[in-house]
Order: structure tokens, then sequence, then C-alpha cells
């Protein structure tokens, strides 16, 4: 029997997955929106929008149920998450609402230039920073500079843990990653072969970016960091399939098959988090608190298992059947 602890786990990265393929895609698309350029531009915007609009908010679902896992499930490291990061965790929580009240203003605000252009950047410059400190998060937990007491200095227990060369190198690093997923899906949103172009730009560019940045990750990780990452029992198979999902998209994107592109990018994108998430555990903060270590009594974890069950039997279906609706497909059977 699996323990409540491993299946916890796996719910808790099963939902921070989802949310990278689609709210991720959805902060990658407020990244092309402020670097929208050429002729194309203003439809490149146009569609941005026309593509996040009917989701963006229910793709958040999937960072509410992380957070009230990691509430419910591992209150200890939810508490030392929201003590020791509370920084960088309100930033992402002020770029979460600015960006998408700015979306809203834009959309149904007054007809003039100037409002459109104020909320637009609004909306860009938050969608670009937001990503930038998810990634610092995940870098300080991943580091293991967080403290497991409050003393010393402001600076030394809630700034110097998370304002370090490799967290950094890891909200660039998410940044990069979801402006790539946003890119390789908005080739099949886009409305003409010339603004398909742009994005099928945007997608190669993003992909070398994407492998320099995660050099780069892995060169500043610390030791420990490193070897899990290269060296665990998974690494090699797990290493192979992600290059191997990287150079499909490269290739489908060469060939402009965007329909595969779309699965391989998204594979590829859920191989890296698995393989941070595999190389993570068992620890909840690195290197004082485990998962079991910080886990709820075992009542609560199996209470929490259940309503997730019961949850997912309505959630599922009803995203299913939104994204059947607004997705390219559903856009093309509106138009006939």
């Amino acid at each position: 029997m699996i323990d409540s602890v491993v299946l916890l786990s796996l719910v808790l990265v099963l939902s921070l997955t989802a949310y990278a393929l689609l709210g991720g895609a959805d902060y990658g698309g407020g990244l092309w929106d402020l670097l929208a350029t050429g002729r194309t531009a203003e439809r490149q915007r146009a569609t941005i929008a026309h593509a996040i609009g009917p989701v963006w908010e229910a793709n958040h679902v999937w960072l509410i149920i992380a957070i009230v896992v990691l509430f419910t499930g591992f209150p200890r490291a939810f508490a030392a998450l929201s003590t020791y990061l509370h920084i960088p965790l309100l930033l992402v929580l002020v770029g979460i609402v600015l960006r998408g009240s700015a979306f809203v203003f834009r959309a149904y605000g007054p007809d003039d230039p100037r409002h459109d252009r104020f909320w637009g950047r609004m909306f860009a410059v938050a969608s670009t920073a937001t990503p930038i400190f998810l990634g610092v998060i995940v870098g300080a937990i991943t580091e293991g500079r967080l403290p497991d007491s409050p003393q010393g200095s402001f600076v030394t227990v809630f700034v110097a843990p998370w304002l370090t060369p490799f967290s950094l190198a890891v909200g660039a690093f998410t940044l990069a990653l979801f402006g790539y997923l946003a890119a390789v899906y908005l080739t099949l949103e886009a409305h003409d072969t010339e603004e398909r172009a742009a994005f099928r730009m945007r997608a190669l560019i993003s992909a070398t970016t994407v492998g320099v940045l995660a050099a780069t990750v892995l060169v500043l990780a610390a030791p420990e960091v490193r070897l899990g990452l290269i060296a665990s029992p998974w690494a090699v198979p797990l290493h192979v399939a992600t290059g191997a999902s990287a150079i499909g998209t490269f290739v489908f994107l060469w060939f402009e098959r965007f329909q595969h592109a779309r699965v391989a990018v998204a594979a590829q994108v859920g191989l890296i988090l698995w393989g941070w998430a595999l190389a993570h555990y068992p620890y909840a903060i690195r290197p004082h608190l485990t998962l079991a270590g910080s886990a709820a009594p075992a009542n609560v974890q199996i209470l929490l298992l259940q309503v997730l069950g019961v949850g997912a039997v309505m959630l599922l279906p009803s995203l299913l059947f939104l994204f059947g609706i607004f997705g390219p497909r559903g856009a093309q059977r509106r138009q006939t």
C-alpha cells in the first residue's frame, strides 16, 4: 500500500505540473505581449488575449490545489515557506492579482489607445515578473539556504536565502520555459501564416535559451543538488526522455508540425519539473525538513486525499469541457 505522504506528494507535483503547463503558458503569453514587434505585433497581442481570455482564471485552480495540499498536508513546510520566503511570495501574489486586473481593465475599459497601452503594458510586465519570482522560490527551496530558526538580521533571514545566483538563475529559467511553452502553443492559435511564423521563430529562439539556462542552473547548483540531478538511478532515462522531447519539439517546429510540437514541448516541460521533484525528494525544504517530517497527522492526510478524490471527479470533466470549447479545435468548430 502506498504511503499517504507519498500520495500527497504525488498530488502536489501533479498540480504543479498542470499549473506549469497551463498557467505557465499564460505567463509566457504575457512575455510575448511585452516583446511583440514587427508588422504583426498588434495581431500577436490580439491572438494572445483571445487564447488566454477564456481560461486564465481556470488555470489558477492548479496553484490553489497545490497550496491547499501544502497548507493542509505539510503544515510545517508551509509555515517555513510562508515565513522565510514571504517577500518573493508576496511579489508573486501581487503579480498574479495585477496581471489579472490589468487583463480585465484592458479588455473592458474605454476605447482609448492610451488606456489599452497602459494596461497592456501592466499586464505584460506583471506576467513577465511573476514567473521569475516563482522560479526564485523553487530555487531557494532547492538550494538549502533557508534557516531552521529566525535568528539573525532581517537581511540574513529573509533576503539572503533567496537572493542568490542559483535562485535567480532558476527564476530566469522558469521565465524562459514558460515563454517557450507559450510560443509553441500560440503557433496553433495564430490566424495567418505571417503571425504563425513570428511565434514559430520565438519558439525556436526560446528552445535555445532554455537549453543555455538549464546548463547555467546545473553549474550553479550545490554539489548535492547537482549529484541528485545527474547521478540518481532515474537520471539517465529521465534525461534521455527530456532530451528526446526537446529534439522532437525543435524538429516539429522546424518542419511546422505544430500539433506534434505542442505535445512534445508539454512532455519536455513536464519531465523537467518531475526531474526536479525526484532530485529534491524526500525533502520538503532542503536540508533540514523532509516531507515525512513536515506532514500532518495520518487522519488529516487520509481525509485530505478523500476530499481531493471527490473534487477531482467534479473538476476534471469541467476543465476538459472548458478547454474543448475554447481550445484551437473548439474555435475551428465554432467558425464552421
